[in-house]
């Protein structure tokens, strides 16, 4: 066993298990992805500590036990078809490919979005494709949606993205509100979205989902 699977394992019995990560499917497919693959390779040692991950361009992978615990909230079904919002270098997107049907990775960051498209052709994951656009507009021609992953915290969440969800369709994100973060579900009902707060969570911002300015008088 390398010492990455090692560390994995580790990652997952010290960070996820403990904290409410217990579904076995996301334990699986948490476990079978390299994280160590998707981070610069100055940063392998420490790809499975419990903080978010720099990647580059300003970007970060999600610490694993926010990660997880993000999982387990949006119930990824077999069936499902999910986007996957800033998947950065790909791996959030790798892990939704081993839980979903089908994932539609967007990221608009160029150097990213390649990187993550030969991670993936790398490790044969082929029911996930990458998109290149701008993160605040989704990808609409793709969906709907059962599942919309946002990769990183948010101030909002543009209903141009909340209406690609299909009827029952859940997004689940990281809110930040006056600087305080929590894991966020805004599930689809009757074509009417509702949100609700999970859990303490502050991670890295991704882009694009900044809090509209209010008028100044």
């Amino acid at each position: 066993m390398s010492e990455y699977s090692v560390a994995r394992t580790h990652m997952i019995d010290g960070q996820l298990r403990p904290n409410e990560v217990n579904d076995e499917r996301v334990i699986d497919a948490i476990g079978a992805v390299p994280r160590e693959a998707f981070v610069p390779k100055t940063k392998r040692d420490v790809a499975y500590v419990d903080e978010d991950i720099a990647v580059g361009e300003g970007r970060y992978l999600i610490e694993p036990m926010i990660f997880g615990r993000m999982l387990v909230a949006a119930n990824i079904q077999p069936s499902d078809l999910v986007l996957d919002i800033g998947c950065a270098t790909g791996y959030s997107s790798a892990v939704l490919a081993h839980l979903a049907d089908a994932v539609v990775a967007l990221e608009e960051n160029e150097t990213l979005a390649d990187a993550a498209e030969k991670k993936l052709t790398d490790l044969e994951i082929m029911n996930a494709a990458v998109v290149k656009g701008a993160l605040g507009s989704g990808v609409s021609r793709q969906g709907p949606y059962d599942v919309i992953f946002m990769g990183g915290a948010v101030e909002d969440v543009p209903m141009t993205v909340v209406r690609q969800l299909k009827e029952g369709g859940r997004l689940i994100c990281v809110k930040t509100v006056n600087g305080v973060g929590r894991g966020h579900m805004i599930t689809m009902r009757d074509g009417i979205p509702a949100g609700r707060d999970l859990f303490n969570a502050n991670v890295a911002k991704i882009p694009g989902f900044e809090q509209p300015k209010g008028f100044e008088f």
